[in-house]
C-alpha cells in the first residue's frame, strides 16, 4: 500500500506477557495469522488477515510486564520533526525516533493526558496491509480523562480539524484532510480507576455477535454492546490480558449518522 499521509493511523501493536495466549485468543476471534518470530527485532510478530498485515504482538521487554495494552501508530513523513512537536506540544516521548533495520522509523509517546501512541514513519514497511476489511484495522477512539488536554494536543502535531459530535456524550473527531481518521471520547466512571487512558483499536469483523461469542468464549470480558450504530454494529471487548478492542461489522448501519459542528 501507498505510504500514509502525515498524521493517518498506519500500525497497530500490543505488548503481551503471555504472546501464545495473545495468538491463540486473537487467532480465533479475528481469524488471524502470525509470521516467524524476529529475534533481531525483539521478539516482533506480524499478525496477518487474509495474507494482509493487520497489527503486530510482542512479548514485553525484561521489566516491562504488566498490562497489555494495543498501541496505534500515526504516520509521520520526517520522526525526529515529529517528535519535536510532540515535545513542544507537553507530550512525553517514551522512546525517541528509532530506526527499526530498513523497515522505517518508530517512536513511542504519550499525550499530555497520558494516553500512549506511536510514530511510524515508513521504509520498506508502510503499515496496514488492508483496512476495513474482515480482520483488519477500520478505526480508533483516544479515550481519557482529561480530553481538553488530547483536543488540544493532536490537532497540534498532526494538523487535525476538530468536530464536536451533537448530543450529551463528550465525543470529538478529528479530521484529516477530507478524512475522519480518530475520535476521541471522555471516559466515564464506568471504567475503574485504575484503568490508564488508552486509544481503543476497532477490528473489523464479518459479524458482530460471533466475533463477540468467540472472545468471552476464550476469557474475553464484553465491556458495552453488541449495538447497532449509523456505522456498523460494533462491541468492546477487554482480552484476558486486559487490552481493550472494538469489533466491528461496517456492512451493517443503523439509523442516520449524528451531527457535527466544527470547533475552532
Amino acid at each position: 500500500m501507498a505510504v500514509s499521509p502525515e498524521g493517518a493511523p498506519c500500525w497497530a501493536d500490543a505488548m503481551f506477557n503471555d504472546i501464545e495466549g495473545a495468538k491463540s485468543f486473537y487467532g480465533d476471534v479475528l481469524g488471524w495469522t502470525f509470521g516467524e518470530v524476529s529475534p533481531e527485532f525483539g521478539n516482533y510478530i506480524e499478525a496477518f488477515a487474509d495474507g494482509k498485515a493487520v497489527a503486530a504482538v510482542v512479548p514485553p521487554m525484561p521489566g516491562q510486564e504488566g498490562t497489555s495494552q494495543w498501541c496505534l501508530y500515526f504516520a509521520a513523513r520526517d520522526a525526529a520533526a515529529t517528535a519535536a512537536r510532540i515535545r513542544d506540544n507537553g507530550g512525553e516521548l517514551l522512546m525517541e525516533p528509532m530506526q527499526v533495520g530498513d523497515f522505517g522509523t518508530m517512536c513511542l509517546a504519550r499525550d499530555p493526558g497520558g494516553v500512549l501512541f506511536g510514530l511510524w514513519q515508513a521504509g520498506t514497511h508502510g503499515g496496514f496491509g488492508a483496512m476495513a476489511e474482515p480482520g483488519a484495522y477500520c478505526w480508533a477512539e483516544v479515550f481519557t480523562r482529561e480530553p481538553e488536554k488530547s483536543d488540544a494536543f493532536f490537532p497540534a502535531v498532526f494538523s487535525y480539524r476538530s468536530k464536536r459530535l451533537e448530543g450529551e456524550m463528550d465525543f470529538r473527531i478529528y479530521d484529516l484532510g477530507e478524512r475522519s481518521v480518530l475520535g476521541r471520547m471522555r471516559m466515564t466512571d464506568d471504567f475503574p480507576p485504575e484503568t490508564p487512558p488508552f486509544v481503543n483499536v476497532y477490528f473489523t469483523v464479518e459479524n458482530c455477535d460471533e466475533a463477540v461469542a468467540r472472545a468471552t468464549a476464550r476469557g474475553g470480558v464484553l465491556r458495552l454492546g453488541p449495538m447497532d450504530t449509523p456505522f456498523g454494529r460494533f462491541a468492546a471487548i477487554s482480552d484476558p490480558q486486559g487490552a481493550y478492542f472494538s469489533v466491528i461489522d461496517i456492512t451493517t448501519p443503523v439509523g442516520e449518522m449524528p451531527q457535527t459542528t466544527d470547533v475552532d
